[in-house]
């Protein structure tokens, strides 16, 4: 038996990246999965590569009205919600000076206004059904540390990671678990639009301890063990799935870097 038999997960963002990635691999472990996109076409091809235990439906996660009509066909089609993976993010590269008020708006309204949305919407459905869930919100390590030319991406994902404690502890005496996830680079068209070889991508990664970029299904695996009974005692956790990099960085010139012994 799979590790979510019997359970239904709504899965954000979920039709390429880290989020089809978690609905294949949620779908492998049991799960009824709804791939919720702007992406239609990539989302109606990976309900129909995932079969009848998924459906696609198109969602803007910055709309109340979308997510009521995703919970609505959700219920339709499976007859409740479990888990729910709030995945769906953007990222956009710019300086404060040169970020408008329509840019921050945009990042905060789909990364964490989304967010927001999908706890709200979701977790009103698991406490008036008596359902004993799991949300997994998908953060970043730019949730944890600050880094230039990510104003609205930083401010966002801290924001995540601040109104998942706030949920964990609002929901968790209803048997609603919340936690964070916190990637660092992910081999994913968000973080290597120019298809880079994953070699190449590594290069830059070659001073944090894994020396490496992850790969999707690194972080699924994560998702999974929070959505999964496994995880029935963990809520309001962070988790860090950054192959070290906020341990720090090696310092090339002294003992115990790569290559130094």
């Amino acid at each position: 038996m799979g590790r979510l038999q019997g359970k239904t997960a709504i899965i954000t963002g979920g039709a390429r990246g880290m989020g089809a990635a978690t609905s294949r691999l949620f779908v492998a472990e049991g799960a009824n999965v709804v791939i919720a996109d702007i992406l239609d076409e990539e989302g109606q091809a990976l309900a129909s590569e995932l079969g009848e235990a998924a459906l696609f439906q198109h969602h803007d996660v910055s709309s109340e009205e979308s997510w009521q009509a995703v919970l609505e066909a959700t219920v339709a089609r499976f007859g409740g919600v479990q888990v729910l993976v709030n995945n769906a993010g953007v990222l956009m590269f710019k300086s404060i000076l040169d970020t408008s008020k329509a840019d921050y708006e945009r990042v905060l309204g789909i990364n964490l206004v989304g967010t927001f949305l999908g706890v709200k919407t979701i977790a009103r459905h698991m406490v008036e059904t008596g359902v004993a869930g799991s949300i997994v919100n998908i953060s970043s390590v730019d949730g944890m540390k600050g880094c230039n030319a990510l104003s609205a991406y930083a401010s966002s994902k801290w924001g995540v990671r601040g109104l998942t404690q706030v949920a964990a502890m609002e929901f968790g005496h209803r048997g609603i678990r919340v936690n964070s996830v916190h990637p660092g680079g992910v081999n994913t068209v968000m973080s290597n639009p120019f298809e880079q070889p994953k070699d190449q991508i590594d290069k830059a990664y070659r001073d944090i301890p894994l020396q490496r970029i992850s790969e999707p299904e690194e972080v699924a695996r994560v998702s999974l063990f929070l959505a999964s009974d496994d995880a029935s005692y963990v809520t309001g956790e962070e988790v860090k799935v950054d192959g070290g990099l906020l341990i720090g960085r090696y310092y090339d010139t002294l003992p115990g870097a790569p290559d130094k012994g």
